[in-house]
């Protein structure tokens, strides 16, 4: 599933592409998406010129310019939701972390926007998890999906003061704490398991024994470990093969995220890499550096 960092590859790639273009027309191939895609919402941006696009976790928010009611899509990438855009017959990838197939991505072309100078932006989502929705902007702060959600963490709000007091409330491994989107927003099974091996924390750690530069070194490395990924244009999903038309990915750089058996990348550990399971999820560390 695309994290933060690959969400807002795409963000940017989509801000730089589609900012300040009208929709012309809406096709709807396929609307059994994780939600039903609604017709009659999508009809409403026909006409509207995109004035923004924003990331809140792992979702994009597109917003339009509209005097009556100001209104803004709501898309959520699910397990393997991309978009292409297409001019004229060039297609392109809002990112670098899966490859393009002409013929097998069709048939996954779920919805398309139309803009002017023949210019398109497809949906594609092979397993259908992801979701389209339409929604008035003055309401999207109270939408359902986003009002749960704790801070992003690559702003001052995920701070150690935050960190400190969040914990009294709960009572969680850390690895299960990183992923939970009310405490912190965004972080998925990948980057929690890199920032735990690189802040030298065990994945089944309880959160009610982390030391205070422990907690430190986790806010730390959360940020320059989700810095680093947004650079390399974020990790590959499953089937990746290559960067197209980019050098350097994040899963280039990977510490222990599928390296099972692998020997510990830090020079002073001759340890391997072990993996578990961790609430249904695996998990990846080295039984000597991770305490």
């Amino acid at each position: 599933m695309p994290e933060l960092p690959e969400v807002e590859v795409v963000k940017k790639s989509l801000e730089s592409t589609i900012t300040n273009l009208t929709i012309k027309s809406v096709q709807i191939n396929a609307s059994s998406l994780r939600y039903k895609v609604n017709k009659k919402d999508l009809n409403q941006i026909i006409g509207l010129k995109i004035k923004d696009i924003k990331r809140r976790s792992k979702y994009l928010l597109i917003f339009f310019e509209d005097k009556k009611k100001e209104l803004v899509m709501m898309v959520h990438l699910g397990m393997t939701g991309k978009f292409f855009i297409t001019k004229n017959k060039y297609k392109e990838k809002t990112s670098f972390y899966y490859k393009l197939n002409e013929k097998k991505d069709k048939k996954h072309n779920h919805v398309i926007f139309f803009f002017k100078n023949k210019i398109k932006l497809i949906y594609n989502d092979v397993r259908k998890f992801g979701f389209i929705k339409v929604e008035l902007t003055k309401k999207i702060r109270e939408n359902k999906h986003l009002k749960i959600l704790g801070p992003e963490p690559l702003t001052d709000e995920f701070d150690y003061k935050y960190f400190k007091i969040s914990l009294k409330k709960r009572k969680k491994v850390i690895k299960d704490l990183l992923m939970d989107q009310k405490f912190v927003s965004g972080l998925g099974n990948i980057y929690a398991n890199e920032i735990l091996f690189f802040s030298g924390i065990h994945p089944f750690r309880k959160v009610e024994h982390l030391k205070n530069k422990e907690i430190k070194r986790i806010i730390q490395n959360t940020k320059k470990i989700l810095k680093k990924a947004i650079i390399l244009g974020g990790s590959s999903i499953k089937n990746f093969s290559s960067a197209s038309g980019k050098s350097g990915t994040f899963q280039q750089f990977f510490a222990v995220y599928g390296k099972e058996g692998e020997n510990c990348s830090n020079s002073d550990c001759n340890n391997k890499i072990k993996k578990t399971v961790l609430s249904n999820r695996s998990s990846f560390f080295c039984p000597k550096c991770q305490k």
